[in-house]
């Protein structure tokens, strides 16, 4: 929300880090200051659990009880209540770390962080400007220190040495590509680049624009992952020559969008999904030619996890091409990272282009045990096991990721052409509609489904069913009182008509509010388009 509403709210997840941590018994908790892909003037903050996860889901509800306190009492009570729910024991020890992005906001707003943690006598270390998987990274290289699953070293320096030498591992010998150009959305991925470029030296050709961290308005303005994919066009001062690749971080570089322009220099996005298939076939190829299974030679799985707003098309090219088990959760990175932890290496993003690899310990464990027979299997084995240091593991990360494709495409000597050209994505459209109540609309089967309101989704599927290869979903907003319709089919024109007939019928019959859209189409009773 609006950065100067959120003194109140920073203090209360001050308190609840500390009892997180206590109740963990004095594990150290991240807590990250920033408001993402947001516009400038906003700011937010995410609690980090000390494997590096997003905060444990039961206590997003204390979170939102602590924040909508009125008085001193009620807090106090909200505390106590929580104090004995989770049955913590309040002589623990309780440690935070602490980082915010390059929003003007944010040194204020830490301030008001830590007078919470020090309310209930915990301590706090204050990291500065980091990206937020930065922050995750450091959170779990501390939680893990000295143990057999140490995850790093627990410093900014620590991160940009462990991706750079896994990447100099997997691309040593090999011709490199062509200069990656790096839009940095004006945000803190523009020092983290500048760092990590210091340590990949001549090993990666990297040139960046929006890289202005101090002027006043430009973050994420007309620039960053999320202007590209949802304006699908270039990012602001960013000029693509032809055949040029390039790739575009968000504020806090957690999501990345590739991009890269053809002979005529016409745009095109490789996204979340694209930069998913990539990795899932990569990866299931080297263990193929790595050899390596358990220690009981039952084969590792590998699985691909996706949500209902990826595309069509990368679905079927996985599951029928590349043969990667894929299944589906709700909207939601917390939900794809649970779901991927069940495989031996799980692969997930948001079409968005936030993501990341998972390696479960057992991987971990065969890949270090592996010897191979030959020298290819040697190589693929030194591979996997550099992949699973350069990927960060903990969130989705966009400068790990965008050395992962560099790696991969290293590897295989793909361009960004040959790389789009695995599959071609069905024309797709979202749009939104407000609504009276989003409650209204309660969704099923990872979001792909309405069982409420009554009726509805048997008017989606009439619609549907008059388009080849159409789909088409409605969920409600997790914020406002809105919904979401994403549409598919063969061609654009089918895919913006699917869409907007959708969107009239939920507008009409279904709760919509304020003036109607005159792009929205009317439908009949008998659910001819009118």
């Amino acid at each position: 929300m609006k950065s100067d509403l959120l003194d109140s709210i920073m203090f209360t997840v001050g308190l609840l880090a500390v009892l997180r941590s206590k109740s963990h018994n004095g594990a150290t908790i991240g807590v990250m200051v920033t408001a993402s892909h947001n516009p400038e003037a906003d700011n937010g903050v995410k609690l980090v659990e000390p494997l590096g996860e997003m905060l444990d889901q039961a206590w997003e509800e204390y979170a939102i009880t602590l924040a909508n306190c009125e008085t001193h009492q009620q807090l106090q009570a909200a505390l106590d209540d929580i104090i004995k729910k989770c049955k913590i024991n309040m002589d623990a020890p309780a440690n935070i770390v602490v980082a915010r992005d390059t929003r003007p906001s944010g040194e204020a707003l830490v301030a008001s962080l830590k007078d919470g943690v020090k309310a209930l006598n915990g301590k706090i270390t204050d990291y500065g400007l980091q990206t937020t998987p930065q922050l995750h990274y450091v959170t779990r290289c501390i939680n893990t220190a000295n143990t057999p699953n140490a995850y790093g070293e627990p410093t900014t320096d620590g991160y940009h040495k462990k991706l750079a030498d896994a990447f100099k591992k997997i691309v040593s010998g090999k011709p490199r590509l062509s200069p990656l150009l790096v839009d940095c959305a004006n945000g803190i991925g523009a020092v983290a680049l500048k760092e990590l470029c210091q340590h990949l030296g001549e090993d990666l050709a990297v040139t960046s624009s929006n890289t202005d961290i101090n002027g006043k308005g430009v973050l994420n303005f007309e620039c960053g992952a999320d202007y590209v994919k949802i304006g699908q066009k270039a990012p602001r001062g960013t000029s693509l020559s032809p055949n040029q690749r390039a790739c575009s971080l968000d504020g806090d570089a957690d999501r990345i969008m590739v991009i890269v322009s053809n002979l005529a220099g016409v745009f095109r996005l490789l996204d979340g999904d694209k930069i998913a298939t990539l990795a899932a076939g990569f990866i299931m190829s080297k263990i193929k030619e790595a050899n390596v299974t358990h220690a009981d030679k039952s084969p590792l799985r590998v699985g691909l996890v996706q949500t209902a707003y990826a595309n069509g098309s990368s679905t079927d090219y996985v599951k029928n091409k590349l043969q990667v088990p894929t299944v589906f959760t709700p909207t939601g990175v917390k939900h794809l990272h649970h779901e991927a932890a069940h495989f031996d290496v799980g692969v997930y993003f948001e079409a968005n282009g936030h993501g990341t690899v998972l390696f479960s310990d057992a991987a971990v464990t065969a890949f270090k045990n592996a010897e191979g027979k030959n020298e290819a299997e040697k190589k693929a084995i030194e591979t996997l096991r550099a992949l699973s240091d350069l990927i960060n593991q903990t969130v989705g990360d966009a400068l790990s990721d965008m050395l992962m494709v560099e790696a991969i495409l290293v590897c295989t000597q793909q361009s960004f052409k040959q790389w789009d050209s695995a599959y071609t994505d069905l024309p797709s459209r979202q749009e939104k509609v407000k609504v009276a109540s989003r409650a209204a609309f309660v969704p099923i089967k990872a979001d792909t489904e309405l069982v409420e309101p009554k009726g509805l989704q048997e008017k989606i599927n009439a619609q549907v069913a008059k388009f080849k290869k159409g789909r088409c979903f409605v969920r409600p907003s997790g914020t406002e009182d809105v919904v979401r319709v994403y549409a598919e089919a063969e061609t654009k024109e089918e895919t913006e008509t699917l869409t907007y007939a959708v969107c009239g019928i939920v507008f009409d019959s279904f709760g919509g509010v304020g003036e109607r859209p005159s792009k929205f189409k009317k439908v009949d009773a008998a659910g001819n388009i009118i």
